[in-house]
């Protein structure tokens, strides 16, 4: 390790720290940009311990607190103990956050509530909001005789809309005169944008602080960069992770925030495996034009891991990660080809958890049942939520272990639609309302249905009829018990070494049509939230790795895509893979 005072990487965070605290000092709002490896976190709570120096005994006496705005309770914790719990941070996420804020204007809920679109007819069968207390807990929405719970998006579209009045905003201010907010990137849409439009102009407003990447967007609905004249920025050109091979590849992608190394003597390795020499019919159609069928990606795939293995990668889980940017290629092995099938073409359904069944099983069911079986009961009822009633007596204790013992049988033996059956009865856990919806929707269903809506409650007939096996090892393939991932589950994460295996499926990416756009330097007029959508999807991937990063790409490629990986990645490090034998 070099001596700290020649540490290139350790300069350039040292310029950027300097920047944000005389942003603090001066009450000037800014935007930190850190690309992947740049120790965002550490800047933040950096910039919130210069804070507590600063101002936190005179917030303290104020009865006022920085808020930081967290995108998980994993991250908010993580912020909590790193400021030592000080009174004059609050660490929250953003659903928590808006909550504590609007929670005690109850007529102004009630008004919202009844504006907003997705409440009118669950309202209309109740006669409407009346004097109901409205309450937020588990973000599941419903309508009790005293009671409306705000489901979690409930919860942000009545904050924006509260934002809009100068007594709310006052109200924010005297609480939070500064307002930190972590992963600025995946914030919702519409609260990025009612922050920047009441408290980035003129009239009293709080201190903004936004840290992150918009390079690392990688959800839907959020707000990705933010550009703003009442924000200084400032570009945080570090990277505490990769070596400097790793690293020249990152800067060729992203020269306009070019990254400095911690060691630039530092050894390491890139390279790029091909397979347009393979010969054979590939897919077609939107979906799958141009990939290896499964068989044959398979195959290229163990082909590389033998050839890397000899190479010194060790494909332990913890040193070298897998991430599959194609999924059809990996289910089978995996042991959820079925849900793979019954979301053809649609891989971000299951992938990404947009379908409602899938979230719950992954997010809820599974959970409960891992924590079931390991018998730490208080980590079971918490996942199930705080309303979920306690055993209190012994025959409580008796019908639980009988319920829950039937779930998991059924976990190991039954099909997804015996599971689901199950919890209709018991309720425990309680199936989401989403999930309770599409049940009635496919007991309800009639011929006269769309053809669209026809088509969605045959997937869902499909799936309750696969094993619910699948389900576990799709989980535990999300959750990153692994060696494979997807980029979603390595996000943040870093590895010695990562080896990228990129093709079809999706119907949202493309690397080959990325890469002529990458290299071409224009991006069609219709194409440029496809263009951002793949960048950061490769720039997530790639990143990763401390050491060493190679790259199997199953899907055919251009000459003008080959042209641009040979820009980033150096021509020595293209390698085409021959035909195998029986790749077919």
């Amino acid at each position: 390790m070099p001596d700290v005072a020649t540490n290139p990487a350790v300069e350039a965070a040292e310029a950027a720290r300097e920047r944000i605290h005389s942003c603090i000092d001066e009450g000037k709002s800014f935007l930190v940009e850190a690309g992947a490896g740049a120790g965002k976190t550490y800047s933040l709570v950096e910039a919130l311990k210069h804070v507590i120096d600063k101002q936190g005994a005179e917030l303290v006496r104020r009865h006022q607190q920085v808020a930081c705005i967290t995108y998980t309770n994993v991250a908010s914790d993580e912020i909590t103990s790193r400021t030592d719990g000080h009174p004059a941070i609050l660490s929250s996420t953003i659903h928590s956050f808006c909550w504590s804020l609007i929670r005690s204007f109850q007529p102004d809920l009630r008004k919202a509530v009844a504006e907003l679109e997705n409440w009118k007819e669950r309202l209309e069968e109740t006669d409407g909001v009346g004097n109901r207390r409205v309450d937020y807990d588990l973000g599941y929405p419903s309508v009790k005789d005293d009671l409306i719970l705000l489901g979690h998006n409930d919860v942000l579209a009545i904050a924006v809309k509260l934002m809009e009045h100068v007594k709310f905003r006052t109200v924010l201010l005297s609480r939070h005169p500064i307002i930190f907010i972590d992963e600025y990137q995946d914030t919702d849409a519409a609260v990025a944008k009612a922050l920047c439009t009441h408290f980035l102009g003129d009239g009293p407003r709080p201190l903004l602080g936004f840290f992150g990447d918009h390079w690392q967007k990688i959800y839907r609905g959020v707000c990705g960069q933010i550009k703003h004249d009442g924000l200084e920025f400032i570009g945080k050109e570090a990277n505490f992770r990769s070596v400097q091979a790793v690293v020249d590849v990152l800067n060729r992608i992203r020269p306009e925030l070019p990254q400095r190394v911690v060691d630039p003597g530092a050894q390491g390795s890139v390279g790029v495996y091909h397979t347009n020499e393979w010969q054979g019919e590939r897919g077609t159609g939107a979906h799958y034009g141009g990939d290896l069928p499964a068989p044959a990606a398979r195959a290229y795939l163990h082909s590389l891991r033998e050839q890397l293995a000899s190479e010194s990668w060790d494909f332990a889980p913890a040193i070298t990660k897998i991430l599959i940017l194609t999924h059809n290629s990996i289910a089978a092995e995996q042991g959820y080809s079925g849900i793979a099938a019954v979301f053809q073409g649609r891989s971000e359904s299951y992938i990404q958890k947009e379908d409602p069944h899938i979230a719950f099983f992954v997010d809820v069911l599974e959970p409960v049942c891992i924590a079931y079986g390991e018998q730490r009961f208080g980590d079971m009822f918490a996942v199930m939520g705080t309303r979920t009633p306690h055993i209190r007596r012994h025959a409580d204790k008796d019908s639980w272990g009988s319920d829950l013992q039937a779930l998991m049988t059924l976990r190991q033996t039954g099909t997804i639609g015996q599971v689901i059956d199950h919890l209709r009865t018991t309720q425990r856990p309680r199936l989401s309302e989403s999930v309770e919806r599409k049940e009635r929707e496919l007991e309800n269903a009639t011929e006269e249905a769309d053809d669209d809506e026809t088509a969605k409650l045959d997937r869902l007939r499909a799936l309750r009829d696969l094993q619910y096996p699948e389900v576990i090892a799709l989980a535990e393939f999300l959750d990153d018990k692994t060696p494979f991932s997807t980029k979603h589950g390595v996000k943040g994460a870093e590895f010695e070494n990562v080896l990228v295996v990129a093709g079809r499926g999706w119907n949202l990416y493309n690397f080959n049509h990325f890469l002529e756009w990458a290299g071409a330097g224009t991006i069609p007029a219709n194409k440029q939230d496809a263009f951002e959508r793949n960048r950061n999807l490769y720039y997530v991937s790639f990143s990763r790795p401390k050491k060493r990063l190679a790259v199997l790409v199953t899907q055919v490629l251009s000459e003008q895509a080959l042209e641009t990986l040979r820009g980033w990645f150096g021509g020595e490090a293209i390698r085409p893979m021959g035909q195998l034998d029986g790749a077919t």
